[in-house]
């Protein structure tokens, strides 16, 4: 890994993309409108980008149409879409520093994580992908002797992705593979914060041979393009990871429109549990400080309720106080940084005001630049501050004591999401018995994690709708199924 100076000489010398991709091509927006986006560390403008309207939608999804409709993407033999991915995948690896260095500038991400973590795991999130597409197998039903009942799959058609701004490159990995994968064509709204390795990413798939209109990038906000996309009639599916408000309008664009397909990953309040029969309370507290801490806490699955049993709180608490000591805050660019600048100074404003309240702040609670909080512990009595019910998004954890296992399962399930959870115990038996119990769509024992690029993930209740990422799983929401009834009956031939 470089030295500080070594990114910031590299950042300096980074092209960056301006224009958006639509047919194979550098675009600007039709009216010719430009918004610029920043650096959140530093406040100063990277680039201008075209502010895309509803007539961009427009022009993106007929070209994405005509792309899947004519077959040169959907009609190509598995063997040759894979062998494109694969390639897009290897061209991302060689470009490999230059888009951890854009993701750490356009979102305020620390460049450590964005190169051992961000950039490896959406080209393994690729990889995958590809792999997987021809080997997943169409169907034949048990008919009688005069039928033949078969079931195949078949892409959907035009996807439109919409992403958010905490993950913009493995979020735009995560959902690709698949929807590409399958042979859908795409249109994809990148976070108006964040478009930067998105536009990239398109540009590089066209050199690594996917064809003209297949992969489509529009830039601009929510309502002069993601509502145009959510409510566009000739488009077959969507694809959201971001907020549960915004989820709940993309549902509603699709129920005032053509009644497409939508797929959605959505918030966390996400509990951990951790029993006084733990054996090693320093692993549990690295763990939960991963949870909580890493992407500065802007992470839907993150840890934000600790369900520690009372006999274990005092000690849990100091050595989480430790273990918070050692994030260390800083520019993004330095390798040794651990917690860079929250996404805007509109949401360092929301995070901020959580760390007021009924709660005992135990370790931390710093604010620095009016854009970055210090890792942040807080105790609670009781389980009805607004901080231990609502989604913080920050560098923040809220700890409360509990009796039992069963108190604590009780508690983890009271919240109107259901994303993720984590179960710390030295009985085998309590903590799957716990994870069955505990309403989220991943349960972690004895760690924190989201799993690996073969598990499929997304939420219960309000923390997700309609499919899941990751996995075969994510294949399915990409594809139709149809069956083929085939009657043999008309036959003479005498067997």
């Amino acid at each position: 890994m470089l030295n500080k100076s070594d990114y910031k000489t590299q950042a300096r010398s980074l092209r960056l993309p301006n224009k958006m991709i639509v047919d194979g091509v550098q675009a600007a927006a039709l009216s010719g409108k430009i918004y610029t986006t920043l650096n959140p560390a530093t406040g100063e403008v990277l680039a201008e980008l075209p502010a895309g309207s509803a007539a961009d939608v427009d022009k993106a999804v007929t070209v994405a149409r005509q792309a899947f409709e004519d077959g040169r993407w959907s009609k190509l033999a598995p063997a040759n879409r894979k062998r494109v991915l694969l390639k897009l995948a290897s061209v991302i690896e060689e470009n490999s520093l230059d888009l951890a260095l854009m993701e750490s500038l356009d979102s305020g991400k620390t460049i450590s994580d964005c190169i051992n973590i961000d950039v490896p795991e959406a080209i393994n999130s690729l990889r995958w992908h590809a792999e997987a597409l021809d080997k997943i197998y169409d169907q034949v039903s048990p008919a009688n002797d005069s039928s033949l009942g078969l079931i195949v799959r078949e892409p959907i058609g035009v996807v439109g992705i919409v992403l958010p701004w905490n993950f913009p490159l493995l979020m735009l990995a995560w959902k690709i593979g698949p929807a590409l994968a399958a042979g859908c064509t795409i249109v994809v709204k990148p976070a108006e914060e964040t478009s930067l390795t998105t536009l990239r990413v398109a540009e590089l798939a066209l050199d690594a041979g996917l064809p003209p209109g297949v992969f489509n990038v529009l830039t601009g906000d929510g309502p002069e393009v993601g509502e145009p996309i959510g409510r566009h009639p000739d488009i077959d599916a969507i694809s959201f990871t971001g907020s549960t408000d915004t989820g709940r309008r993309f549902l509603k664009y699709s129920s005032e429109s053509n009644l497409k397909e939508v797929v959605l990953e959505m918030g966390g309040k996400n509990p951990c549990i951790v029993m006084d029969d733990v054996p090693d309370l320093d692993a549990v507290a690295s763990h939960i400080g991963n949870g909580a801490f890493w992407n500065m806490g802007q992470n839907c699955s993150a840890i934000s309720r600790v369900f520690v049993h009372k006999d274990v709180k005092d000690r849990l608490l100091e050595k989480l106080t430790e273990v918070a000591k050692t994030w260390t805050v800083g520019d993004p660019l330095d390798p040794d940084t651990r917690i860079g600048p929250l996404i805007s100074t509109t949401h360092f404003e929301k995070v901020s005001s959580y760390l007021e309240g009924d709660g005992k702040v135990v370790a931390g609670g710093k604010v620095f630049n009016g854009t970055t909080i210090e890792p942040t512990i807080m105790e609670f009595d009781r389980h009805d501050s607004k901080h231990v019910r609502e989604e913080i998004f920050g560098p923040i954890v809220c700890v409360i004591g509990v009796n039992s296992l069963a108190e604590a399962v009780s508690l983890a399930n009271e919240t109107e999401y259901g994303l993720a959870a984590s179960v710390f115990t030295a009985d085998g038996t309590r903590a799957l018995r716990a994870a069955r119990a505990i309403r989220a769509g991943t349960v972690t024992v004895n760690c924190y994690g989201e799993g690996d690029a073969a598990t499929p993930f997304g939420g219960y209740k309000q923390s997700g709708f309609g499919g899941r990422d990751k996995a075969f799983h994510a294949h399915d929401q990409y594809c139709q199924t149809k069956t083929l009834w085939i009657d043999l009956s008309s036959s003479n031939e005498g067997f």
